[in-house]
């Protein structure tokens, strides 16, 4: 998502005044100079670098292993050891104190609870789940909601004809419970494996067997069957992909590991170790399909946890050590286990079968991305050839177990993969419907209509606010937001009068109720403070007053602020139900 500057830059000479003219798009004194001195070129010096990251899970009989050090960790690359440039571990953080409540209409983006080191999805694979599973999978997620760790976040997706998302990232226990008892995650039934025309085929194929001279009927029918019965598979297949292609580009956009926890019944393909095929059909390959897919997972540091929706299975048909392609039994559904298998591996997860606790296998896959370590390298083959790399990790000492992808393609960094995922700006981060509040720049912000007799003596533009308003459908109503920023999460620069400069980036973007954004303010505000101004804002923080239309209807309103100095970046969304007028 990219945003068209409409940006107005102002040198501060009035704190609160400056701020609001700039705000509503207005230069102030002194703008003339700080544009004139921003068309100077300037000399830009670029350099391409290959870098590999590599998140490795270390754990012992389950629990993880913490305080390794970097050189006890050794990569090799199709067996050559790597030089290790970066190494960080990364475990939870210590609990914080809990906060005041807030007035009406206000919010902040401080954290209550300690972040984690990872952030987790929870996938709701109803395309590929019977009906009954969904509804079990369902309830137990509830119970568990009542034991999970305080500050995981979480996620909440959901795959029937589409993916969609049910509940965008947060640490609020209360809203995940809602969002999972809520019509949008209403156990669905498959369109694939839920559908009659099965049942129907087969007891019309046994009547035509019990009549004489009907041979060539029942062919004909068993034929139709297995076309039907090869499209929808191919249906599934070809959607399950793409909604995980589809997650793992969104996902490329939130900084860290992401552990994708996948509910479902089966998966429509298999792999073997030379072929990956659609066992109906027999004919269509999806080699490219799943390496296109585990390519972008990867790519976005996402781990996937595949989990069995039918929960524990004792039949030796539904072992997963049972792979269907021997003497055994050759149930598609087992056989579809590899492929789940096979992202697992490829993406540094594990996949979790036979297991009739989901709370214990949800936990397992929070826990290990909770804490990990990442370690990185610039790849001593620098011929990029586009193959794939197998990677091995061990840690000398450690008597541990350990999870991290299997490897990734070489592919030359002037020309990158068709899949390959494009770097997101910190304010694409921040910005993203769903994603989770940034906390390196805090903030308080007040939400409320134009309407509101608190705006009552409020003068702003008669004009539409927003980029996009001309697109919106009328009637829509005016919204402004009053940010208060804590400048001790700012960085200033020194400038040689001795004032304090920084350049700060404002931001509201509006989604509406599936997600789609339908207006956008950004403004960037250049200040300048003298040694009074820069004590006042010290102790009362640092104001800006952003409005917007935005159209009737249950909407989603993000409110980022950005660091220009710094590269830093503070980010909330919260709800709005906006009222006709």
């Amino acid at each position: 998502m990219r945003f068209t500057r409409v940006a107005a830059r102002t040198v501060l000479t009035g704190l609160l005044s400056a701020l609001c003219s700039a705000a509503h798009g207005q230069p102030a004194a002194g703008a003339s100079q700080a544009n004139a001195a921003q068309n100077t070129p300037a000399t830009v010096l670029r350099t391409q670098a290959y870098t590999v990251l590599v998140d490795v899970v270390a754990t012992r009989k389950g629990q993880a292993v913490l305080g390794l050090g970097q050189k006890q960790f050794h990569v090799l690359e199709d067996g050559h050891e790597q030089s290790i440039a970066f190494f960080e571990e990364h475990k939870p953080g210590a609990p914080t104190v809990k906060h005041a409540i807030l007035p009406p209409n206000t919010y902040n983006n401080l954290p209550s609870e300690p972040p984690g080191s990872a952030v987790n999805v929870l996938l709701l694979d109803a395309l590929n789940t019977p009906l009954g599973n969904q509804m079990e999978v369902r309830r137990q997620m509830v119970q568990y909601m009542e034991t999970i760790r305080p500050g995981t976040m979480m996620a909440i997706f959901t795959l029937t004809s589409r993916l969609r998302m049910v509940q965008g990232f947060t640490s609020d226990v209360s809203v995940l419970t809602a969002a999972l008892k809520g019509a949008n995650a209403n156990p669905k039934q498959s369109t694939a494996l839920d559908a009659p025309n099965g049942s129907a085929f087969d007891s019309a194929i046994s009547n035509l067997q019990m009549m004489s001279g009907a041979g060539a009927a029942v062919a004909a029918m068993q034929n139709f069957q297995s076309a039907n019965d090869s499209f929808q598979t191919d249906q599934r297949a070809t959607l399950t992909l793409e909604a995980l292609q589809q997650l793992g580009r969104y996902l490329s956009a939130v900084p860290g590991r992401k552990n994708l926890i996948w509910f479902s019944g089966s998966f429509p393909i298999s792999v073997d170790p030379t072929d990956i095929t659609n066992p109906a059909a027999g004919s269509r390959n999806y080699q490219l399909q799943v390496r296109d897919t585990a390519d972008i997972l990867t790519a976005a540091r996402v781990a996937v946890y595949p989990m069995d929706a039918a929960g524990l299975a004792t039949l030796a048909a539904f072992d997963v050590g049972n792979d269907g392609l021997g003497d055994g039994p050759k149930d598609p559904s087992v056989r579809g286990r590899f492929t789940m298998e096979e992202l697992a591996q490829r993406t540094g997860g594990i996949a979790l079968y036979n297991n009739n606790s989901f709370a214990a296998g949800i936990a397992l896959a929070i826990d290990n991305g909770s804490s990990y370590y990442t370690i990185g390298y610039a790849p001593a083959d620098k011929n990029f050839h586009g193959q794939f790399r197998k990677l091995k990790v061990r840690i000398d000492d450690c008597d541990c177990e350990l999870e991290y992808r299997s490897g990734y393609y070489a592919d030359p960094p002037d020309k990158p993969s068709v899949v390959g995922l494009p770097p997101a700006s910190v304010m694409t981060t921040a910005t993203l419907h769903g994603a989770p509040p940034s906390t390196q720049i805090l903030f308080q912000a007040r939400v409320l209509p134009e309407t509101d007799p608190l705006m009552k003596d409020v003068h702003l533009p008669a004009q539409p606010i927003g980029a996009m308003t001309g697109e919106m459908k009328k009637p829509f109503t005016r919204y402004i937001t009053d940010i208060v920023v804590d400048p001790r999460t700012m960085t200033f620069g020194a400038a040689a009068d001795g004032a304090h400069e920084d350049a700060i980036e404002f931001t509201l973007v509006a989604y509406d109720g599936v997600g789609k954004r339908v207006n956008y303010v950004d403004r960037t505000t250049r200040i300048a403070l003298s040694a009074s101004q820069y004590g006042q804002i010290m102790a009362s923080g640092l104001p800006v007053r952003l409005a917007m239309e935005l159209p009737r209807g249950n909407d989603f309103l993000v409110i980022a602020v950005h660091d220009m100095n710094s590269a830093k970046v503070g980010s909330i969304e919260i709800p709005l139900a906006v009222p006709d007028k």
